[in-house]
């Protein structure tokens, strides 16, 4: 009887035990059975978003790298040509035009895969209020944080964006004033004239002189004699002028003849004749030089004296005779006898006799 009782004991257990796995087996297939087309909706959901985000952002990316390869053949197309070398730096257009590619490549990178990401988690009905409100925060915190960062980002994006100045152009950006051998987002450099380098931030401008933009004015002051003739002095100038304007490589550096606008100023012994002629952009201090190099040639082939040397002999007054009292000393306080000097310089004279005995 004691035998017979044990297993019975055992046994129930053991059946009950297996009657709740199979319970609980039956009710997580049902919950499947129930739920498995909620998630394979959600999945498929998910990776549909994933999929569209993924070509739309390298649909757009190869489109913008497209766009900038354009860009940059026309460029190259003139580059070396008169035209070219006048209208398109052919660098500058590269490093601008790669510049905006990046920004815009950025950008859309950002919003795409950023809207992305909110769908994704609005799929999985997760609230995204407590997030965004976080998210608006900390924007702000590191905005504070990182003002002066932002401040160069932008400016940088907004100087390229309106093209204020490229490579190869002569700026002057108030802190420093160079030539330009690369546009960043957040600094420029310059080539200053001594040979420096020159990092500037972008949010530091607050004015930008660009001598490489439009055209420039090379002007020149030429000084002769007050009793030189004006007209002749003139009409040598203007030769000199169109003869620069006619010889290479100055012909495309001229934009317009040489003018003479007049006496700029007029002194005692010379008169200032004011020379202006509008040039090439950048190219205003070489024609000043070769300017002045030519005038002063013409002026001496034609015996036009400037100030600074006596007037050849023969020619307008005689030389005046040399003042006799050039060579006089100025007189001596010790040609007085009576004068202190004198008298502290005269010599001892020696005791009367009656006081040596």
């Amino acid at each position: 009887m004691l035998r017979s009782a044990a297993p019975s004991a055992d046994a129930t257990p053991r059946a009950t035990a297996l009657d709740e796995t199979q319970e609980a087996a039956e009710s997580a297939a049902s919950w499947l059975g129930e739920n498995w087309s909620d998630w394979l909706g959600l999945g498929l959901r998910i990776l549909l978003i994933v999929i569209i985000a993924f070509v739309l952002r390298s649909v757009i990316r190869r489109s913008i790298t497209r766009l900038i390869s354009r860009m940059n053949r026309t460029a190259q197309a003139v580059d070396g040509t008169a035209l070219g070398g006048l209208l398109v730096n052919a660098e500058r257009r590269r490093q601008r035009s790669e510049a905006i590619g990046s920004v815009l490549r950025s950008v859309a990178s950002f919003m795409i895969l950023g809207t992305a990401a909110l769908m994704i988690l609005s799929a999985l009905e997760i609230n995204l209020a407590p997030l965004l409100a976080s998210a608006g925060v900390a924007g702000v915190a590191i905005g504070f944080g990182a003002r002066n960062l932002v401040t160069d980002f932008l400016s940088g994006v907004f100087m390229i964006l309106e093209d204020q100045y490229g490579v190869g152009d002569s700026i002057d950006a108030g802190v420093a004033s160079g030539e330009v051998i690369e546009v960043g987002l957040r600094v420029t450099k310059l080539r200053g004239d001594d040979g420096e380098i020159w990092y500037v931030r972008n949010g530091e401008v607050k004015r930008i002189g660009n001598l490489s933009q439009g055209w420039s004015t090379a002007g020149v002051d030429v000084q002769v004699r007050y009793d030189e003739d004006l007209e002749k002095a003139k009409k040598v100038i203007l030769r000199a002028g169109e003869e620069m304007g006619t010889s290479q490589p100055w012909d495309e550096a001229l934009w317009e003849p040489v003018a003479v606008l007049g006496l700029d100023a007029v002194y005692l012994d010379s008169m200032v004749i004011r020379v202006s002629a509008k040039t090439m952009p950048g190219k205003a201090l070489s024609v000043e030089r070769e300017l002045r190099w030519r005038i002063k040639r013409a002026l001496d082939a034609e015996g036009i004296r400037i100030v600074g040397g006596p007037p050849p002999v023969g020619e307008g007054a005689a030389p005046a005779a040399p003042d006799p009292t050039a060579g006089v000393s100025a007189p001596s306080a010790l040609a007085s006898p009576t004068s202190p000097q004198s008298l502290a310089a005269s010599p001892i004279p020696p005791p009367p006799p009656n006081l040596q005995k």
